[in-house]
């Protein structure tokens, strides 16, 4: 995208750009901010407990002075909850994290106005540059298909389905081989 600039932060910096990212995503959602699984109430929760987490880091695209996008996550811990709600068969160790082996990729999402720029690669990218995992996990809600197809075009693999909270809708897990 012409003119975006991405900038990384990690955990000790979230304050600095949470009112940024709570706007994004206020935004991107804001058909279902009524569902209480997207609220962005829940929302920060969630962004809270990845900031949490060893191996938060988060980027942010700015154009012309505002955030038009963002992803963040963090490494998968030893007994992470990540992978519960699984549904099938999947090996164990598939499964089994380390605390170096996975980054999940919690969110990623650009306001209407940046999609199809190649700006939600960029950030992306820019997020991926220079992790040390062996690969990085991401969920994708059943109900976007158009979306689960960029990321297979972006070298992920289907996974498995899984419902991560109760509430939550199915998502497709998906996996990215980082080849380090």
């Amino acid at each position: 995208m012409a003119g975006l600039t991405v900038r990384r932060y990690g955990a000790g910096q979230l304050e600095e750009v949470r009112p940024e990212l709570l706007r994004v995503y206020a935004e991107v959602y804001a058909d279902r901010l009524h569902e209480e699984f997207h609220s962005v109430e829940r929302f920060a929760e969630r962004l809270g407990w990845s900031a949490e987490v060893p191996g938060f880091a988060a980027a942010v695209g700015h154009r012309d002075g505002a955030a038009v996008g963002y992803a963040f996550g963090c490494v998968l811990q030893p007994g992470t909850n990540w992978w519960k709600g699984l549904r099938g068969p999947v090996p164990g160790s598939e499964v089994t994290e380390t605390g170096t082996r996975t980054f999940a990729l919690s969110e990623l999402m650009v306001v209407e106005a940046a999609r199809g720029t190649g700006a939600a690669r960029e950030i992306h990218d820019a997020l991926l540059a220079r992790r040390g995992e062996e690969r990085v996990t991401l969920l994708v809600e059943r109900e976007h298909p158009r979306v689960r197809a960029r990321y297979e075009g972006w070298g992920y693999r289907w996974f498995g389905e899984i419902v991560p909270f109760t509430d939550a809708p199915v998502y497709d897990a998906m996996v990215l081989p980082l080849g380090r």
